[in-house]
């Protein structure tokens, strides 16, 4: 028979070997449970952060439609309007071409032996060829010319005072006898150097635009000289006509120039009016 106290060693024993395989038996299950309440926490993050991105695609998808009917739109109305400038284009080129034909006709009525001057006015207005070096004319057609140098300073369409009587008196020529009859078409040229200074840039953006001014300012001297409006007409071919090749300075004095065509009473002047000439 055991005693007492062998017997309380021996399931004291028995305890001590025990509890280490309940500890070994419950610690795997609680740490994969652990583990697995881990993973379910950061896949619930994860599916959370990509619904929220998702979400954001769908805002970014919704804006980028809404983005993309309005370019459609901004195209629409940009093609109306370029549609409705090549229209607006080819119109001009049609009118233009209709008054480049009536410009040739007028200018090639005044050939040698057209003239429509009378021998009077043909004799005075040589008379005043002579008397002025920087006026020019032609008595086989009939054709004036005035150097921009005389009529105007550089850049400006203002007609210089020095000029004022020269046309006077070619005004006076064309108001009597058979000339105050006849038409006259004023056409300003330029040379080839390009518009810079700024004060003339800011009032012709091109050569084009200067010729045109200083016609149309020649014209307003010769109407407050007495030849009435409806007679006149204007034309501005900046350095496209040149008689010179614009090859030095002396070229070019010749290339700046405003010409007078006197036509036939029933010639229809060919005005080169523009509203923001006026």
């Amino acid at each position: 028979m055991l005693r007492p106290t062998r017997v309380c060693l021996f399931t004291s024993l028995m305890l001590v070997g025990l509890l280490p395989l309940g500890c070994n038996n419950g610690g795997p299950r609680r740490f994969t449970l652990q583990q697995s309440q881990l993973r379910a926490q950061q896949l619930y993050q994860q599916n959370k952060a990509l619904a929220m991105e998702r979400d954001g695609f769908g805002a970014t998808a919704g804006q980028l439609a809404a983005d993309k009917a309005a370019l459609e739109q901004q195209y629409l109305a940009a093609k109306q309007s370029l549609d409705a400038a090549n229209a607006r284009l080819d119109n001009l080129a049609s009118s233009n071409s209709e008054l480049e034909d009536r410009m040739k006709t007028l200018l090639t009525s005044n050939k040698p032996g057209n003239n429509p001057l009378s021998p009077d006015s043909n004799r005075r207005l040589d008379e005043l060829r002579r008397k002025y070096k920087d006026f020019d004319f032609d008595p086989q057609t009939g054709v004036s010319k005035f150097s921009t140098d005389l009529l105007f300073a550089s850049g400006s369409d203002e007609v210089q005072p020095k000029a004022k009587q020269v046309l006077d008196e070619f005004a006076q020529i064309m108001n009597q006898g058979d000339a105050r009859n006849l038409k006259v078409l004023v056409s300003g040229h330029t040379d080839d150097k390009a518009v810079t200074h700024r004060n003339t840039a800011e009032r012709h953006h091109d050569n084009m635009g200067l010729s045109a001014h200083r016609a149309l300012s020649v014209m307003r001297a010769l109407r407050k000289s007495g030849i009435g409006e409806s007679r006149m007409g204007i034309s501005g071919y900046g350095p496209h006509q040149p008689v010179e090749s614009n090859s030095n300075e002396s070229s070019r004095q010749k290339n700046r120039r405003v010409e007078i065509y006197v036509l036939a009473p029933d010639a229809n002047v060919a005005s080169a009016w523009d509203p923001e000439l006026r």
